[in-house]
């Protein structure tokens, strides 16, 4: 006599279904409400977007190309990083200011250029700071190290 073994089934059954598209909708409520106000956001994308306009310059500089300058500028909507400005390999990257501002030393449009060591030719630490609904600092250093943070003396 033979007997027939009943195939497993495999699967989700239909609470665990619920429980996942319930855990996926309070998840999504949660998420919409912390990004929704993304001008808490922008002084943070701002000091990032310096941080990499400034390297790429850098880097420009201790490769003895052309495009070892950095020209900041901040207009009524955006702000625009422009490295090798006036070059053939002139980079553009702008991004909304969504009342955000930008200080720098001796106000903008400011102009830094890399030697061949990577260093600005300032020679002086150069202190950014982004104000908006937060506040955040950047520091290009004299010898061309780019942190999050004030310039130490």
């Amino acid at each position: 006599m033979r007997t027939k073994i009943a195939p497993m089934s495999s699967g989700f059954t239909l609470v665990e279904l619920v429980m996942v598209v319930i855990l996926i909708g309070v998840l999504s409520a949660l998420g919409v409400g912390l990004f929704a106000g993304r001008s808490a956001f922008s002084p943070l994308l701002a000091t990032q977007q310096l941080a990499s306009a400034t390297l790429l310059a850098q880097q420009a500089g201790l490769a003895g190309n052309v495009a070892n300058t950095l020209t900041i500028e901040q207009g009524g909507s955006k702000f625009r990083f422009i490295v090798g400005a006036g070059t053939p390999a002139s980079r553009t990257f702008e991004l909304p200011r969504e009342s955000t501002s930008l200080s720098a030393p001796g106000g903008l449009p400011l102009t830094i250029t890399f030697n061949s060591d990577g260093a600005p030719d300032s020679g002086a630490n150069l202190g950014f700071t982004f104000t908006g609904d937060s506040t955040f600092e950047t520091c290009l250093s004299s010898l061309g190290a780019v942190y999050r943070g004030s310039c130490q003396l």
